[in-house]
């Protein structure tokens, strides 16, 4: 099965269940029980699977990065850092704007034609949006899982073994 050369992450509600922006209390911090909570004290969590989602990537050998709209561009840096899940982006565009901008600053700083990525987003906007650059986009319903993860997968090998 042919695999992409880069798979990119939305984050909210894609990998976490909020909207950093709103929902959640920014600067974020880890208890002394490993606990992400937000400055009121709320418990920050990611999607269950999102861990083993992000490692099955790194056991394929796909590059991982991330594209986020959000405005707040700290918090969300932060997070990927409280939650371990920096060590596996080896890019972040995460700042207000289009989604479009987004991946042409990921192809000018990796070399990955369109073509070759794959990218997880809940908004359908973002979806209709991306797929025109010709990147294969799977849209996620209910947060990351491996289930989605697989699909994704399968909807590229088919979309490069072409009609």
């Amino acid at each position: 099965m042919e695999l992409p050369k880069l798979a990119v992450f939305d984050l909210d509600y894609t990998l976490w269940p909020f909207w950093v922006d709103t929902h959640v209390d920014p600067p974020f911090h880890k208890s002394s029980d490993g606990t992400v909570r937000d400055r009121r004290g709320q418990t920050i969590r990611l999607y269950p699977e999102v861990p083993e989602v992000l490692d099955r990537f790194r056991g394929l050998g796909v590059p991982v990065a991330a594209a986020s709209r959000t405005g707040e561009i700290e918090g969300a840096k932060q997070l990927l850092e409280l939650f371990d899940l920096d060590r596996y982006f080896v890019q972040r565009e995460i700042y207000p704007g289009s989604k479009v901008t987004h991946f042409e600053r990921l192809r000018q700083k990796t070399g990955v034609p369109f073509s070759q990525m794959l990218f997880f987003d809940d908004e359908k906007r973002n979806i209709v949006d991306v797929s025109k650059l010709g990147v294969t986009c799977i849209h996620v319903q209910n947060g990351m899982n491996l289930q989605v993860l697989t699909q994704g997968l399968e909807t590229f090998a088919k979309a490069q073994a072409g009609p």
